[in-house]
């Protein structure tokens, strides 16, 4: 009797990843809470796990090319998180309005939002692209790079700054599908462009026949065109497809309005991100003080970080969609019950990767490098940032939530004291007034997220978010 049930149980959750991943349901208002969460959430998270995929990837064949190469990969990485910053801030706008629209059942104002704020990423980008293009070599200077380093990567830099409409594109419109709830052509897009990455990778970094062995321009010419045909996807389905979302002549009229609108949100979605980023810029150039081999161990474990975060992110995105369609159907206390079992199931996760880390990073590490010094800084960033896991599960959850509700301005001034006010300051005085190194930015950098994370449950708890308009 009880191997009839378990089997009866298993095949029940096969059948619903199934429908999560051909993304058939596109009902997420009504019906049982936990289902509604693994529905929306396996595609996201299966989304988050494949960008986190690339990430490792990237770095893995990047590191057979010497520390110089790691160091500019991730100084590169840091001004990126500029590009990141703002499509994340407009994708997470975009989401918040489209899913509002989405439970009002307006798919129209969802169609047309998405148009305006396709808009607004063409103008941020071409700024960036035309700055990165001019100055590459002067912002590798700036972020601390050797001559070596501003020698062989000013043209790696050159490309991921120049080609940054594609992942802001992917970014952005992403978030237009998760905040419909068609979450499964956002997962689809990312495998692609991500599959494409891991293969065009060592072809274009080592090269194979004819193809010559391009290094680390080859690692930027594989992101980029992975990314661009990923990006294509998702444009045929925005404009040619038979989704939640369909973008017809009607939707493509400049609206200042509800540009107006998607700009407000953003702006507090991006300073969020801003304010993060610049915390990270300076934790980056504060690491950059103990030598290269330091900034190449933070690269890798970061790299490896983010591989655990971003499936967890995927959770949270889940929670924000949830948030956004729940209130725009008038239930507000199916939204914050989904937000709380959300955190609790992200907590597990994560709860589970800390252990892992904290008991083999120099392992995982040595898979990415066998120098002595640059696994012994990327193992104990691994085990000193984990230790804050449990705390990050909620806290991400409940940022993206807020965020998710069109209150942006929340998680922002908790941003601002946990990155500025706290994050800063310690790992200056850790790292260099109590001369503890880089293991003093590791500890700044575990104690500040999980005090953010404190912050954010209490807030969420008073109920504000419930009553913003979008």
């Amino acid at each position: 009797m009880r191997d009839t049930q378990a089997s009866s149980r298993l095949g029940k959750v096969f059948r619903l990843f199934v429908m999560a991943v051909s993304g058939t349901e596109k009902e997420f208002t009504s019906g049982n809470i936990n289902r509604a969460i693994f529905l929306l959430s396996v595609p996201m998270i299966l989304e988050m796990m494949m960008e986190s995929l690339f990430a490792v990837v990237d770095i893995f064949f990047v590191s057979k090319l010497g520390k110089h190469a790691i160091t500019t990969v991730g100084l590169t990485e840091s001004m990126m998180t500029l590009v990141y910053t703002a499509a994340f801030g407009l994708s997470m706008a975009a989401t918040a309005v489209v899913a509002r629209r989405t439970g009002e059942k307006d798919s129209d104002a969802a169609a047309h939002t998405a148009v305006q704020s396709l808009y607004v990423a063409a103008v941020l980008a071409a700024a960036i692209a035309i700055t990165g293009i001019i100055l590459a070599p002067d912002l590798l200077a700036l972020m601390g790079a050797s001559e070596e380093v501003i020698d062989n990567g000013h043209i790696y830099t050159r490309i991921m700054l120049g080609s940054n409409l594609i992942v802001m594109l992917l970014f952005l419109i992403n978030g237009i599908f998760r905040g419909a709830g068609d979450a499964a052509i956002a997962m689809r897009s990312l495998w692609i462009a991500n599959i494409l990455n891991i293969l065009l990778c060592p072809l274009l970094i080592n090269g194979l026949g004819p193809i010559p062995a391009l290094g680390l321009k080859g690692a930027a010419l594989a992101t980029t065109i992975g990314r661009g045909i990923g990006v294509c996807y998702q444009l045929y389905h925005l404009f040619g497809g038979k989704d939640l979302i369909r973008i017809t002549n009607r939707h493509i009229r400049p609206d200042i309005g509800v540009i107006w609108k998607l700009l407000k949100i953003a702006a507090g979605g991006t300073a969020q991100l801003l304010i993060n980023t610049v915390s990270w810029i300076f934790l980056v150039r504060l690491i950059a003080r103990f030598g290269e081999d330091a900034v190449a161990g933070y690269t890798i474990a970061i790299r490896i970080v983010i591989f655990t975060l971003l499936p967890a992110f995927g959770m949270a995105n889940a929670a924000a969609a949830l948030v956004g369609q729940n209130l725009g159907a008038g239930q507000p206390d199916r939204a914050e019950t989904s937000v709380w079992r959300a955190a609790f199931f992200n907590m597990v996760f994560l709860g589970l990767i800390s252990i892992l880390f904290f008991l083999a990073a120099r392992p995982i590490v040595m898979i990415f490098t066998s120098d002595a010094a640059i696994v012994l800084h990327a193992a104990q960033c691994l085990q000193l940032v984990s230790i804050g896991y449990i705390f990050y599960a909620y806290g991400m959850v409940l940022s993206q939530s807020f965020n998710g509700a069109g209150d942006t301005r929340t998680p922002t001034l908790i941003n601002l004291v946990g990155f500025w006010m706290l994050q800063i300051p310690m790992a200056w005085i850790l790292a260099v007034n109590y001369n503890m190194g880089p293991s003093g930015v590791f500890w700044a950098i575990a104690i500040a997220e999980s005090c953010i994370a404190v912050a954010a449950i209490v807030i969420f708890r008073k109920g504000w978010w419930k009553q913003v308009k979008v």
